[in-house]
């Protein structure tokens, strides 16, 4: 049996952009991607703290070192820039290697840089 179990979280960043002319996705800063395991092209949950709208989106890479948290095409329309997001992903693994699984949790500070 395979359970969904946290893999990885970036709890709290700021949204720095919110682009709805774009193809899709949530762009971030490469050092909060590298910090808390996250590639490129990941399915994502986007949780945001101010209105409480979930969505799935994939994380395309940002500037590393900017900060940039950016919400992309239609997932624009569910938060504005200034709102405080978690980003979390999810991994599928075996019941007894879950018991075990320590997932990576990343808290940056006020400017989105990994402390």
């Amino acid at each position: 049996m395979h359970i969904q179990v946290l893999k990885s979280k970036i709890h709290r960043v700021k949204i720095t952009q919110a682009e709805l002319h774009y193809v899709g996705s949530i762009t971030v800063d490469e050092d909060l991607m590298d910090a808390a395991n996250i590639i490129e092209n990941e399915k994502v949950q986007i949780v945001n703290v101010n209105n409480g709208e979930r969505i799935e989106t994939y994380v395309i890479k940002g500037e590393r070192g900017s900060g940039m948290v950016c919400l992309n095409g239609p997932a624009a329309r569910k938060a504005q820039v200034g709102d405080i997001v978690i980003i979390i992903s999810y991994a599928s693994m075996d019941f007894e290697e879950a018991k075990v699984h320590k997932p990576v949790l990343i808290f940056p500070d006020d400017h989105n840089k990994v402390i």
